[in-house]
Parts: C-alpha cells; sequence; structure tokens
C-alpha cells in the first residue's frame, strides 16, 4: 500500500490488526516512488484525477510503467465526467474511459468499465469510473 500521508496508513494498519504485518507500507509521493520490484496488480483507489499537472500525471504513468509487469493490470479510479470539479476541496481532472485511456496511452488496454455513485459524508453524491487495463508487453 502506498500513500503519501503516514497517517493515512497508520489508519489502514490500524483497521486491519494483526494482518498488517503481512502488507508492506510505503509512505511517499506516488509521482516520486521509484519502484523496486513489479506487482501483477495496481488499484488507485482515486489518487490520480488529483494530478491536474501535465507533468505529474506524465510521471505516475512512468512509475505505473515501471512498476506493473507486462500483462498485469491496472484499476484506476476517478471522478466521472458528470462528478464534480473538485474533491474533499481539491480540484481534479475527471475521465471517461476515452480520456483515461488517452492520458495512460498506448501501452494500456481498456478491459472494463464500471459505474459507482459515492454518498459523501456531507449526504452529496459523487459519480466516479472505475477502470481496468491491461499493460500489454
Amino acid at each position: 500500500v502506498l500513500d503519501i500521508a503516514g497517517a493515512a496508513l497508520e489508519q489502514a494498519r490500524q483497521r486491519l490488526g494483526p494482518r498488517a504485518g503481512g502488507v508492506n507500507w510505503i509512505e511517499a509521493d506516488v509521482t516520486q516512488f521509484v519502484p523496486g520490484r513489479s506487482w501483477e496488480i495496481w488499484h488507485d483507489r482515486a489518487a490520480f484525477h488529483f494530478l491536474t499537472e501535465a507533468a505529474d500525471r506524465r510521471r505516475y504513468i512512468d512509475v505505473l510503467t515501471q512498476a506493473l509487469v507486462d500483462g498485469g493490470q491496472a484499476i484506476v479510479a476517478a471522478c466521472a465526467l458528470d462528478g464534480p470539479p473538485r474533491c474533499s476541496g481539491l480540484d481534479i481532472v475527471r475521465y471517461d474511459a476515452t480520456g483515461l485511456s488517452a492520458e495512460l496511452g498506448g501501452l494500456f488496454t481498456l478491459r472494463e468499465e464500471r459505474f459507482e455513485v459515492h454518498r459523501t459524508p456531507a449526504g452529496r453524491e459523487q459519480r466516479f469510473g472505475f477502470y481496468r487495463f491491461l499493460k500489454r508487453s
């Protein structure tokens, strides 16, 4: 589990209890992360849409490309085009399958998309898309 926020990692550790010992916890900015190994699955639980600068998105995609094995799968959640322009008080970039596919580039093939309406603690609805990509060799 990689997160920029140490406090968020600690909360997740606490929720897992004894099972937390089986997880590799990494506190880092994903755009600066240097993977020391490769994984078969990359699951972005709605971080990519916070990258509003093109240079940050390119660095993220570079890290993703290095961290994911050929034939591996990337699951990316992002606010949908009809979702809010801000999330948690921050500007975001909203995506649909076409936009996210274009952003990731030709090395990734969209395999599946699903949608969800998330209700915030304040009771507002946020529309999310979940996109599963296959990394080609």
